[in-house]
């Protein structure tokens, strides 16, 4: 089924260098090319992945890209590179430095591997999924960005710490942008089908809300000189997976909204279904006041990023 399918990475730091273990281990590709402007890094780390892929008897090959003109021919390409959040730091600190590196590796994408799906990791992620779609030229189809299901995922390791049972049988649901404007979605949230506001009170559920908003920063707060990276790799795996194998599992993705949920020309978390064209239909579901006035606030947030890009006449420049 995988046959002769490429993944292209760029930037093998934490988060790119762990997607690529994981689909090394999984198999999941034929070649995954990782490109990083530390070469001899991101050579140590392709061997390393390639006889860990051996080991377990996966026939995927790790290589190198010294250039992004070797990046070629990529069924996805994952985005990682950028300046990191340290602490203290907002995502929003990070727009103008990280704007630019994300124009300048989607150029060479869309030159290169053409007919790509692009998965944006990069903070901020809302605002760089909007600017690599305006740079790629692409169907707003194929350009997500990943953060709807790390922030699903958090919340349900919450969930069953707060509860203690559950584990596997959780399934939270996180909408909205990634930042400290997510909206958690308590309502379509569930254990074993159960709903959540049948198993803990109103506060507890506050807290878990809350604390998922924070999840981020809670990890960056312990790590003291980095941010989280398992689970953020894991997330942005099950979304090449997904395509790879077009599935047409639903999962919340960023993507550049056209009318949905009364948004235009702003990219937010909402439920997508992911398949071999990458997102291939957007699901509308019913918010209550409460929630669209949480999902507005969200959107109005990306919304701000991109005023600032637009005031930088960042679009403009050749």
């Amino acid at each position: 089924m995988n046959q002769g399918k490429r993944v292209g990475i760029v930037g093998a730091g934490n988060v790119g260098a762990t997607v690529a273990y994981s689909l090394a281990m999984l198999g999941s590709c034929h070649e995954i090319i990782l490109r990083d402007n530390k070469i001899e890094v991101a050579k140590g780390k392709a061997l390393d992945m390639s006889q860990a892929a051996a080991a377990v008897r996966s026939h995927t090959v790790v290589s190198v890209a010294e250039s992004m003109e070797e990046l070629t021919d990529c069924d996805v390409v994952v985005v990682t590179a950028g300046s990191p959040r340290l602490p203290g730091m907002s995502r929003d600190d990070l727009l103008m430095i990280n704007a630019n590196i994300t124009k300048e590796v989607v150029s060479g994408i869309a030159k290169y591997s053409p007919n790509a799906i692009i998965i944006m990791v990069s903070n901020p992620l809302d605002a760089m999924t909007y600017v690599a779609l305006k740079e790629s030229g692409f169907d707003r189809s194929r350009v997500l960005g990943m953060a709807g299901i790390l922030d699903s995922s958090r919340m349900a390791a919450f969930i069953q710490e707060k509860l203690g049972y559950g584990g596997g049988q959780i399934r939270a649901s996180v909408m909205g942008g990634h930042g400290d404007d997510m909206v958690p979605l308590p309502r379509y949230s569930t254990v074993a089908g159960v709903p959540l506001s049948d198993l803990l009170s109103e506060d507890e559920i506050d807290e878990i809300v809350d604390r998922t908003r924070h999840g981020g920063a809670e990890i960056v707060g312990y790590l003291k000189t980095g941010s989280a990276y398992y689970a953020p790799a894991k997330s942005t795996a099950i979304m090449v997976e997904a395509i790879l194998k077009d599935t047409k599992q639903i999962h919340p993705c960023a993507v550049y909204l056209e009318g949905e949920y009364g948004y235009d020309d702003v990219v937010s978390g909402v439920p997508v279904m992911i398949g071999a064209n990458g997102a291939e239909k957007i699901i509308e579901v019913t918010l209550n006041d409460k929630e669209k006035e949480m999902f507005a606030r969200s959107c109005n947030s990306v919304q701000t990023l991109i005023d600032t890009l637009n005031e930088n006449k960042f679009f403009e420049e050749a």
